[in-house]
């Protein structure tokens, strides 16, 4: 939902449509990663944190073992944006 928005950088957008994929679907954990990454790439970091924390309570698997994605700089948007999130600096 919020994706195409995120991987274009249009993180403010990304962030509501993210949030409406939570209220959703509160237990699919990609909507969280996504948001979370989202956030700390906005640098809303308290915020980012925060949904880390909530991603936590669903999964053990924060960064996911499988991206499907091909293009290695939408991979790595969101995995710096993970990092940032748990308070990884790279």
């Amino acid at each position: 939902m919020g994706g195409a928005y995120f991987f274009k950088r249009q993180f403010d957008e990304a962030a509501s449509k993210l949030l409406l994929a939570i209220q959703d679907d509160p237990g699919f954990p990609p909507s969280y990663r996504a948001l979370a990454a989202c956030y700390a790439h906005m640098g809303r970091l308290d915020e980012a944190r925060a949904i880390v924390t909530r991603l936590r309570a669903i999964t053990t698997r924060i960064v996911p073992s499988i991206l499907p994605w091909r293009n290695p700089e939408d991979r790595e948007l969101l995995l710096s944006g993970l990092r940032m999130a748990m308070g990884e600096v790279r």
